[in-house]
């Protein structure tokens, strides 16, 4: 029989222009990328929980006062925020384009799945923070071999990754690749998320700035770490946590090839359910009929005693186990203008949604405003 080769073209949405971003991530099309990731990766599965959270809506009014809730959430970048505090939604607004039954791309805020993956493995004994990376992975690479678990939990590692969006060239490009976020450049191969960890290189791991270095390829080697102690997939892993948190709607996360999920920050969840999970981290881990994820002793330590720094300006708050911390709340941000803030005093999580639309995708200012946000709503319900 003849074989043929028949003609084809690149995926439009996945495709690399001259700028260096696929289609779906530029300024222009970026908020219609975060809101439909879940349809564009190359791979992907998805999760939801059999018993939900119950949430019933009891606005409280003095939220509508606090200085910056108006400025965000009419914001031409805003797409929604959801406020719970324990088992009722105190504030919750969407964007014309958006709304409460809609995924929204989570981007980096999915690292904190890997917090409660590392602290059930710590609390249980079975992973030693203070144990080399090639002691659990030693077909690891340079850029992660001599590295302790915990420096890199805490971002607190130095290699050849680069995760600077206003450069081209970065290596956050090409772990898009891996991700299923883009296409391959010209003439390479499509390698794995576990095969591109192993290529990052160092030659010497320590890192001497005093502050955190953050890498996304971290968190993909903790996954990995975690799947090769208990000998689970990430899979199961994410239903745990899943099912612990009640969410109501589906768990979407952007996958590799060879079916690992992009832990670093594949996932989607509605502003509700992403509100549910965040109480969830409030709650330490403790989750919906008795369920149990991550270790309570364990990020109540991450919070108390939390790793480096971040870079100036936002050296006000620290990284720590896969979260970001000032001492009291944890969470973390997600590239491109979403941040989740768990007050654990107040049991409160504030879930916000947002695509900033400039090449880096990145507002220092507007980050911090939204953090700051949340600590005001905090303050006000701890005033009674």
């Amino acid at each position: 029989m003849t074989k043929h080769a028949y003609d084809a073209f690149p995926n439009p949405d996945l495709a690399v222009g001259p700028d260096n971003l696929s289609s779906w991530s530029r300024a222009d099309t970026r908020r219609w990328g975060f809101h439909n990731l879940h349809t564009l990766s190359r791979a992907s599965f998805s999760l939801r929980a059999p018993a939900v959270l119950p949430l019933k809506k009891a606005a409280d009014m003095r939220i509508l006062d606090l200085p910056r809730i108006q400025k965000l959430t009419t914001s031409p970048f805003f797409s929604a925020m959801v406020v719970v505090r324990g088992g009722e939604v105190i504030y919750e607004r969407y964007a014309p384009d958006f709304g409460p039954d809609r995924v929204h791309s989570m981007q980096s805020i999915t690292k904190t799945t890997v917090h409660l993956m590392i602290a059930n493995l710590a609390g249980q004994g079975l992973l030693d923070m203070n144990q080399r990376v090639d002691h659990y992975l030693p077909e690891m690479g340079s850029g992660y071999a001599a590295a302790t678990v915990q420096q890199v939990a805490n971002m607190d590692v130095i290699n050849n990754y680069s995760e600077d969006y206003g450069d081209v060239h970065a290596d956050v490009f090409a772990q898009e690749v891996a991700m299923g976020w883009r296409l391959p450049y010209s003439g390479s191969a499509e390698e794995s998320l576990r095969a591109f960890v192993v290529g990052v290189e160092s030659d010497d791991t320590t890192n001497h700035t005093g502050a955190a270095d953050y890498k996304s390829a971290n968190t993909d080697v903790l996954g990995w770490i975690a799947e090769r102690i208990t000998g689970r997939s990430l899979r199961a892993m994410l239903l745990d946590i899943i099912e612990a948190a009640g969410i109501e709607g589906t768990f979407h996360i952007s996958c590799d090839r060879d079916g690992v999920p992009v832990v670093s920050g594949g996932g989607l969840l509605t502003a509700r359910d992403l509100a549910r999970y965040g109480l969830l981290l409030a709650r330490h881990g403790h989750g919906v009929e008795g369920r149990q994820v991550g270790d309570a002793a364990f990020t109540a330590q991450s919070i108390a005693h939390p790793g480096p720094a971040m870079p100036e300006p936002r050296n006000w708050m620290h990284y720590s186990n896969q979260l970001m911390t000032n001492g009291r709340w944890l969470g973390h941000g997600g590239f491109g203008g979403q941040f989740l803030l768990a007050d654990p005093p107040t049991d409160m999580a504030m879930a916000f949604y947002s695509v900033l639309e400039n090449r880096e995708a990145i507002d220092t200012d507007y980050y911090t405003d939204v953090v700051q946000t949340g600590v005001d709503i905090a303050a006000l319900l701890e005033s009674g």
